[in-house]
């Protein structure tokens, strides 16, 4: 199981060699179980995923398997490649090989490398994942050795360079536990493709390579392949330095005995293999590749073996092909088939820079003793979305940079879109992205400009293209102009050309997705203070503000849903005013005010203040029940559940430090309190957060399907707003159910799903919102609560 650790472990003076699980556990409190113990619960599910932001991702998982494969943005392919592996070698003073195994507790066999001896035993092993660093130690006994793998990926805050690589970089500490010395040697096997079909189209051809950095001297082979047409190489690659020398092999069959390369390494601990002529393979035949780090090791000392792993696929074509987007990391590395050498040596020299930056951004956290260990893992944890969430970060094409204004982000920083979810494959859903944003906005705040110019764009545009909604039949069109779209398009389409690939509903007369524009808009520019953004969103905010007063049907000032799913519940019917849009609103005609005060328009003051008082009446009058705001007015039953996102709006606010006040101190009190006492205790025993629908007769709400879900990124934005309210306690507890429940009970960490039932489901794994928890952060330490507070709950994750 994942789980946070307070310091590089490397660096800490570990338990003896015979250390077992439970030393460990209670070395590090919350590095728990082994591998053995992890594999009754968990199958096949990827953790600390490798790469950077935006040039695709490779899972690894628990038990040292490489087992998910983003290369073609957007498209997930779940596949443990048994080839892709790491082997060690010990060897005695006398060169006799003592020791040879796979460093995996798969038993292999059954589709090739069967002389390859597997089966490494799950007791001796531990994994603790910290995003973007994990840490693998396998403990062999019998031979006195401790090895540490350090698995590092470039993602980094406020870094626009390192942070877009495709690479992952493995530091091995190799502890000699003897009273002799011991060579020991890691050796990294790859083989072309990702694990499916495609990969015995032929094609593929390998080359061994050396290169040097200032003081970094680096041996390597790259695998040359082609997927979806387009290049994509594979580069292994091992840093050579005194006491380590590197090795390579050009080619092995992945799907033979692998008897040739085993026996060569048990050998001597090298790869001696000849290599083999730079021919291409045929169709039906795979090749896999492999480096090796021979470190000799005195006794009861330590060395070292620094390997990486480089993806190079400088281009992106989608599915429609009618577009050829250029990654961002090819500013500095260009797209030639020398990239990913060069890539390689650049990874292997500067990733000691990339750890002391991740732990400067780390530190202050981890080292924080009144913050609990589960909060720790989720508040970094959790940001793996934002590079294996089909993350795709490229430059704008050059036909559309000539147009752009001079202060416009996207000439210098690109363009960045990622996925609703590995499972609804859309770009950079709006709705959701309101939710997410906040990961983006305070730690690449760039990224969250360059988006929004994005949208600003589509947003004042319109696409009449006839389409007909599933939902009903019913006929439309594909956007109307100045609505917000609701995502930029399908990764198996043309995202960035035809958006709106939600089909569903007809998001043109969606109630929220406009208002998330507005409240995106000021809370950014609260953190730029950039007046030009704020004055090229201004005309766009105006805009869809406008349409949205076309919302309110009876000119009471508030908005009213029109009976279908019209909002981000897109089962969820809201008739009338509801709650949710409700909040929305107001915070939006609050921030409208308050933007147009700053650029001193006047008429749109006084106009967006008059809008604003009689929004607060309406809201108060027709949903306000003493209590709560009622989920909406139709008068059925469930128009009086209570819902947990009904403050959404007053949580946005209060984190953007909004000058007026809209929602009375003293109805969020009661809501916050009515929201822990029946949809968060009473669901689940209070161990799950909190459930989107309760009565309050402590009924969950099953009106419909998403009234009975728990949303991650809903509670997470709740437990936000209790923090914010001084109801830290609560809003801890309410956030650590969450947490517990999917990283300890169900196994779902690094892929973190969008919605629990209370019992044994849940829906759309890896998704987008669940990054809100981020907001948890912003205010904490502002909180008066907090400093009187001391929290005692020790775990691991946001």
């Amino acid at each position: 199981m994942s789980s946070t650790v307070q310091l590089d472990i490397t660096h800490l003076t570990l338990p003896p060699i015979n250390l077992t699980a439970d030393d460990v556990q209670a070395k590090f409190v919350t590095l728990k179980g082994s591998f053995q113990q992890e594999v009754k619960k968990i199958h096949n599910t990827p953790r600390v995923p490798l790469g950077g932001i935006g040039s695709g991702t490779i899972g690894r998982g628990f038990r040292g398997e490489f087992c998910r494969y983003q290369m073609v943005p957007g498209i997930y392919e779940y596949n443990t490649v048994m080839a892709n592996q790491f082997i060690v070698t010990i060897r005695d003073p006398k060169a006799n090989t003592l020791y040879q195994k796979v460093l995996s507790t798969y038993s292999g066999g059954k589709k090739g490398l069967g002389a390859w001896d597997w089966g490494f035993n799950g007791a001796d092993g531990l994994y603790c994942g910290l995003y973007p660093r994990s840490w693998t130690v396998y403990n062999i006994k019998e031979q006195s050795i401790r090895l540490i793998c350090r698995q590092v990926s470039p993602v980094i805050p406020h870094n626009y360079k390192d942070s877009c690589l495709p690479v992952g970089v493995f530091i091995w500490t190799i502890e000699n536990h003897n009273s002799e010395p011991r060579d020991v040697s890691i050796t990294f096997t790859f083989k072309n493709g990702t694990g499916g079909s495609d990969d015995k189209d032929g094609e593929c051809w390998s080359e061994t390579f050396e290169q040097e950095l200032s003081d970094t001297h680096i041996k390597g082979v790259v695998l040359h392949q082609t997927l979806r047409s387009l290049n994509l190489r594979y580069c292994l690659a091992v840093k050579e330095k005194p006491g380590v020398s590197a090795s390579h092999c050009t080619g092995f069959d992945p799907l033979g005995p692998g008897d040739t390369i085993w026996n060569d390494l048990k050998m001597d601990g090298e790869l001696d293999l000849r290599e083999i002529p730079l021919t291409k393979t045929r169709r039906g035949e795979e090749r896999a590749v492999a480096v090796c780090g021979k470190c000799s090791i005195s006794s009861s000392s330590t060395g070292m073996v620094e390997m990486v792993l480089v993806w190079d696929m400088p281009h992106v074509v989608f599915k429609s092909k009618a577009v050829t987007h250029t990654r961002r990391y090819t500013r500095w590395f260009g797209d030639e088939q020398t990239s990913c050498q060069e890539l390689s040596v650049y990874s292997l020299h500067h990733y000691p820079r990339w750890e002391d930056d991740i732990a400067a951004w780390q530190n202050p956290v981890l080292q924080d003793e009144e913050l609990p260990d589960w909060f720790k893992s989720a508040l970094f944890n959790e940001l793996y979305y934002i590079s294996d969430g089909g993350s795709i970060w490229v430059d704008m094409p050059q036909h559309i940079l000539s147009t752009l204004p001079t202060h416009d982000p996207r000439i210098e920083y690109g363009r960045f879109a990622y996925l609703e979810s590995h499972e609804y494959r859309m770009y950079n859903t709006y709705d959701v992205h309101f939710y997410a944003s906040w990961a983006l906005v305070m730690l690449w705040p760039h990224l969250q400009k360059s988006l929004q110019y994005d949208m600003a764009l589509w947003t004042t545009s319109a696409d009449l293209s006839p389409r007909t909604h599933l939902f009903g039949g019913k006929k439309g069109v594909r956007k109307l102009a100045n609505a917000v779209p609701h995502d930029i398009g399908d990764p198996e389409d043309e995202p960035f050309v035809k958006i709106n690939a939600y089909q569903i509903h007809d998001i043109s007369y969606w109630k929220d997705l406009n208002l998330k524009f507005v409240l995106q808009v000021y809370r950014d520019n609260t953190v730029f203070k950039d007046r030009d953004y704020l004055v090229h969103m201004w005309p766009v905010c105006r805009a869809v503000m406008d349409r949205s007063f076309t919302f309110d049907n009876d000119g009471d000032g508030m908005i009213e849903n029109d009976g279908q799913a019209d909002q981000t519940y897109d089962s969820w019917v809201m008739h009338g005013p509801s709650a949710y849009c409700a909040s929305l609103w107001v915070a939006a005609l609050a921030s409208m005010v308050d933007m147009a005060q700053q650029l001193q328009d006047t008429h749109e003051e006084n106009k967006f203040t008059d809008a604003l008082h009689k929004a607060k009446l309406a809201m108060k009058e027709k949903l306000w029940n003493g209590k709560y705001y009622k989920f909406d007015t139709c008068g059925e039953a469930h128009s009086d559940s209570i819902m947990a996102d009904q403050l959404v709006g007053y949580w946005y606010l209060a984190l953007s430090n909004a000058s007026i006040e809209v929602f009375p101190s003293e109805c969020v009190e009661s809501v916050l309190n009515t929201l822990y006492k029946y949809n968060v205790q009473k669901f689940n025993n209070g161990e799950m957060g909190a459930v989107n629908g309760m009565y309050s007769d402590g009924s969950v709400d099953r009106y419909t399907m998403q009234s009975e879900e728990m949303w991650v990124g809903v509670t997470y934005a709740l437990a936000a707003t209790m923090i914010i309210k001084g109801m830290v306690e609560e809003g801890f507890k309410t956030a650590e159910g969450v947490y517990r429940t999917v990283y300890e009970k169900i196994g779902q960490g690094f892929e973190t799903p969008e919605a629990l039932y209370d019992v044994r489901k849940y829906r759309a794994i890896g998704y987008m919102r669940r990054t809100s928890g981020k907001s948890s952060y912003c205010k904490f330490h502002t909180c008066e609560a907090y400093t009187r507070y001391v929290l005692t709950c020790v775990s691991s994750e946001h």
